[in-house]
């Protein structure tokens, strides 16, 4: 004899009950005593789920979440703009769920759906409403295994429920599928809470030759960021990543590309987790790197420097790297820095130095073309290094015009100068010479830099003319790379850096760890030569109008990670009548190259003199 608990007979009964009440409609028409308001029906259809969902001998029954189904529908159909229509149709979507879990029939998954999709549509301004989308969301990711129309789901609570429960549930699944399936964030939520102190990273350029890599990251703002190098695991290469905190990239700029042109084989960029950007570089071979930020705008610059792999082979081209995706369940492994040559120093900024400053302090000299004693050898005159290519640098260009007046502009100058120069540069020492840029084009400060190590140059030249407030100053400097405490040096590196000389003061603590003497002593002899000759030159032919401003040190971006003799010449004043006049004169220009060369000469006969 079957033997039935109290709850059970009861829960039995108020089923065999609702399903015999006529349509409220009806009653009301009818006037019934009888009536039952839907509120109360409501609530006891809701008793009968929590029956079903926690008896598990009730709810072992198909039949039975049949009937509490027919309880919900039967609610919504007695009065469909009722206070209880959206909670019914719902509650009906959460049934169809539940019985999909229990009973695995395709047709109550479908019916789940359909239900939640109605509340969404049907009653928008329902506070059910985004309880209903991110059910149909979950149900899309987890059960349909269809993350873009869960995306969607979840996206239309970001763009019309920013103040209801679920919008903080659906931005983390947001957040969560962009990372892990390169889906786009929502516009809405771009702009709103969670990017708000969020910087967004944009796609990373590189230059790479066959033992010399720059990668240049930017960013909207000013990024933390930590490194790591992680030695070759199995199959996996020896890699560099760099992980931006607080940092959000798009899914177009993530998936992996490979490079295969020497020291890189691959740049990956991914959403690491919703609130890191990582990117992983894959080297072949590293013996050091280095990595400093620069300023407006921001962007971390990654020099990175291994063994030749494959010889005479070409350097590779600037290339905004593609969307990429990051491995993200990589294991914590033991992390080993890669142990530079002694004559090399690295830096990271603040708390990842490692190395101090040469304590190098500053100093103006002009170098006089005599031959140096043999215990002042240079590091070319030590190693034999001869002159084969020199990269010249207009400065700035495209929209960057730099200083101006007097209808002349720096950008078009220095080109006029560099295209006269380099044929005769080449005529006469016999090198190689390449220009950053040969048009009126924009080029970033970092790659100009990358171009010449890219292309293993032995001497680097940036050709820039210098502006003041006072039209009274005038005159010639030429500078390299250094630290400075001189005020006018370091207002005219603020000034070719598009910056400010508080940022300035910013850079030297970066300077004092990337610098070699070796690289210094070297752009300190070349600067005196081409100075030096420059002066004299220009002494002749101006008179009593010129002024020999010397040989200074600041800290250029340009110059920042030269790997050869690199040196910055203000040739005159834009802002200066006499100068510009000058500036406008091909003569002038003429005798400005042929100085150079000049220049150019002494230090390479310098060198060679002591072989």
């Amino acid at each position: 004899m079957l033997r039935f608990s109290p709850i059970f007979l009861i829960v039995f009964l108020l089923s065999l009950f609702f399903s015999a009440l006529p349509c409220a409609a009806d009653e009301a028409a009818k006037g019934s005593p009888d009536f039952v308001s839907i509120e109360k029906r409501y609530q006891q259809a809701k008793f009968y789920y929590n029956e079903l969902h926690t008896n598990n001998s009730l709810g072992a029954s198909r039949d039975n979440w049949m009937n509490g189904v027919r309880n919900f529908r039967k609610i919504y159909l007695s009065g469909p703009k009722s206070d209880f229509a959206a909670p019914s149709l719902y509650m009906l979507g959460r049934m169809y769920a539940k019985m999909y879990r229990r009973f695995k029939e395709p047709m109550d998954l479908k019916e789940s759906i359909s239900y939640y999709r109605d509340v969404s549509e049907l009653f928008p301004d329902n506070s059910l409403a985004d309880d209903a989308l991110y059910a149909l969301g979950n149900l899309y990711l987890n059960k349909k295994k269809d993350p873009k129309r869960a995306a969607a789901s979840y996206t239309r609570i970001i763009a019309n429920y920013r103040n209801g429960d679920m919008y903080a549930h659906a931005s983390d699944k947001l957040k969560a599928l962009s990372k892990e399936h390169n889906i786009p964030l929502p516009d809405a939520m771009l702009k709103r809470t969670y990017l708000q102190n969020l910087n967004n990273v944009l796609p990373v350029k590189y230059w790479s030759s066959n033992n010399y890599t720059r990668v240049v990251i930017k960013a909207s703002g000013p990024v933390r960021y930590r490194e790591r190098l992680l030695e070759k695991n199995g199959s996996k290469p020896r890699r560099l990543y760099i992980d931006f905190q607080e940092s959000y990239i798009d899914p177009k700029y993530r998936s992996p590309i490979p490079i295969e042109d020497g020291l890189l084989k691959q740049i990956r960029t991914g959403q690491f987790t919703p609130e890191v950007v990582r990117v992983v570089l894959d080297i072949e071979s590293i013996s050091d790197y280095k990595i400093f930020s620069l300023p407006d705008p921001f962007r971390v610059v990654i020099d990175v420097r291994g063994e030749s792999q494959t010889a005479g082979q070409k350097p590779a081209k600037s290339i905004p790297h593609p969307p990429s995706h990051v491995e993200s369940h990589e294991k914590p492994d033991p992390l080993q820095q890669a142990a530079p040559p002694q004559e090399e120093e690295l830096v990271v900024l603040e708390d990842f130095k490692k190395t101090q400053s040469n304590g190098k302090k500053e100093h103006d000299m002009v170098v006089d073309d005599e031959k140096p004693s043999s215990a002042e050898l240079s590091l070319a005159q030590q190693l034999g290094l001869g002159v084969r290519k020199i990269v010249l640098d207009p400065g700035h260009g495209g929209k960057d015009p730099g200083a101006s007046a007097f209808g002349l502009k720096e950008k078009d100058i220095v080109l006029n100068i560099a295209r006269k120069l380099a044929p005769v540069l080449e005529e006469q020492t016999g090198a190689e010479v390449i220009l950053t840029r040969e048009s009126d084009v924009f080029i970033s400060l970092e790659e100009r830099t990358a171009i010449a190590n890219t292309n293993e140059a032995d001497l680097f030249i940036s050709l820039h003319v210098n502006a003041h407030p006072s039209p009274k100053v005038h005159g010639l400097e030429t500078y390299y790379l250094n630290l400075s405490t001189n005020a006018e040096a370091m207002r005219v590196a603020a000034f070719e850096n598009a910056t400010s000389t508080h940022q300035m003061s910013d850079l030297q603590d970066i300077l004092s760890d990337i610098m070699k003497n070796s690289k210094i002593n070297e752009s300190s002899r070349l600067a005196g030569f081409v100075h030096n000759s420059l002066s004299n030159g220009l002494e002749g032919v101006q008179k009593n109008n010129f002024k020999n401003l010397g040989v200074k040190q600041a800290p250029f971006y340009v110059l920042i990670g030269a790997e050869m003799p690199a040196i910055l010449i203000e040739i005159a004043f834009i802002t200066n009548p006499s100068d510009s006049d000058n500036l406008s004169s091909d003569t002038f220009l003429d005798i400005i190259a042929d100085d150079i060369v000049t220049g150019v000469q002494s230090y390479i006969h310098s060198t060679a003199a002591s072989l």
